[in-house]
């Protein structure tokens, strides 16, 4: 499991001013992204944010500065994808978190160079981080899972593999896209409970769904499995993930075969991804409650039972075309941690990996709706308006049970700890637009 080491000292501070007040992105995080300047005819690079700037990868490898691993993996974040980075494993990606940490800290002689590889990040815009080849989403709050099966099983909520075993399914990677998505209401197969025969149609009951994205970084081949001890080798980083979801269609087309068209017609990831050595000061205990099976064998370890959870917390608001136009703030729906999580990354890798699957690098692992124990941690509009029976009222004045077009859903992300430095994972945005019919 990664450990702290001197790039997570609370008392470092870097040139780049703005990174040491009140940031996403002081010099403890610096995660990594896909970006070019807005309005220019240029390709795209790996950035890492710091502050309010972004650190140009390739003109930084051009210039040359670091050596060994730490160049090596410098050029490869300096690629249009950070594919390669991810497969060149932790102690690649370690070698230049700590080189670009000495070379950002106050009095760094590297700070002239460094400069002039410095954009303000209101000046790019992102492409995708990497080159998603398989897509898996995961099902991990038990809090979400009983919520859910309550609605669409409520003589049996909560089937019995549940506590045995990561449930997950296989998603689409083609429509995952970008913060800043706008994609159009779904259409697809619905049947009303009172109806003969099922209806085509938009979808009337349009979701989102408050996750967390885990990224795939050295890869495995066909037959390889992943030891829970070593799983975090194979994890690269984690961003703020909003899995969509078309509730009415999902009810209808889910049984006997699970999720399809109802889950696959877009996702929204966060362009910065927060590597797994940046998340380590806020490690939490991972742990079951007595009564209930615990973990296998090959999902149990001492150090995922010490650490491995992640303290993540996690924020919901919506921002309606009538907001917008009127000026107006978004509203929150709520507020959960991803500590929360009936199983940790490591478990979910590892158990993908244990039928001999290859793990590529970029691969997407979605964490599934990250609710809490209490209402107000609902990480769903199916779970705040209980089944769409009680509307949300927002401050404004409009009423939600699911989401109308013209909405936007705005998701952020931060850690804090005490003798931590805060970090964040900056948000994602997504908009729905009337349906294609």
């Amino acid at each position: 499991m990664i450990k702290l080491n001197q790039t997570h000292d609370i008392n470092l501070t870097s040139w780049v001013t703005s990174a040491n007040t009140n940031s996403d992105f002081p010099i403890q995080n610096l995660p990594f992204a896909i970006f070019k300047r807005k309005d220019k005819n240029e390709a795209y690079r790996g950035g890492v944010a710091i502050g309010t700037q972004v650190i140009d990868l390739a003109a930084l490898a051009k210039l040359n500065l670091f050596t060994g691993t730490a160049q090596t993996a410098l050029e490869a974040a300096s690629q249009s994808t950070l594919n390669a980075l991810m497969d060149l494993g932790v102690e690649a990606n370690s070698a230049l978190r700590l080189s670009l940490s000495k070379a950002l800290q106050n009095n760094s002689p590297l700070q002239g160079a460094l400069t002039t590889t410095l954009i303000p990040q209101t000046e790019i815009e992102f492409g995708m981080p990497c080159l998603i080849g398989d897509y898996t989403d995961f099902y991990t709050s038990i809090y979400h899972a009983t919520a859910v099966g309550s609605l669409f099983r409520p003589d049996n909520p909560l089937l019995p593999n549940y506590k045995w075993i990561p449930i997950g399914y296989h998603g689409r990677s083609s429509t995952i896209g970008i913060s800043g998505q706008d994609f159009n209401r779904p259409i697809g197969q619905t049947k009303a409970p009172d109806a003969i025969e099922p209806c085509f149609g938009p979808c009337k009951r349009l979701d989102y769904e408050l996750e967390m994205g885990l990224f795939v970084g050295k890869s495995t081949q066909m037959g390889e499995l992943i030891k829970i001890e070593n799983a975090e080798q194979h994890l690269f980083g984690v961003c703020i993930f909003n899995d969509w979801s078309a509730r009415d269609i999902q009810a209808w087309e889910y049984q006997p075969l699970g999720p399809f068209l109802a889950k696959s017609f877009a996702s929204t990831i966060s362009p910065w991804i927060v590597t797994m050595e940046a998340l380590a000061p806020y490690r939490s205990e991972f742990s079951r409650p007595k009564t209930d099976p615990q973990p296998m064998p090959h999902l149990s370890s001492k150090q995922n039972s010490c650490y491995g959870s992640l303290d993540i917390d996690l924020s919901c608001f919506i921002q309606t075309k009538a907001m917008r136009d009127n000026q107006q703030t978004m509203a929150q729906l709520s507020q959960s941690n991803f500590k929360h999580s009936y199983w940790t990354p490591a478990q979910l890798i590892t158990h993908h990996a244990s039928n001999g699957c290859a793990m590529r690098a970029g691969d997407l692992l979605g964490s599934g709706t990250q609710s809490g124990p209490t209402y107000e941690e609902a990480g769903s509009l199916l779970e705040l308006s209980k089944g769409g029976k009680t509307p949300i009222e927002l401050p404004n004045g409009e009423k939600r049970t699911f989401l109308e077009d013209g909405d936007s859903i705005i998701m952020r992300a931060s850690c804090s700890k005490q003798g931590a430095a805060k970090i964040g994972f900056g948000e994602v945005v997504a908009t729905i637009l009337p349906a294609k019919v």
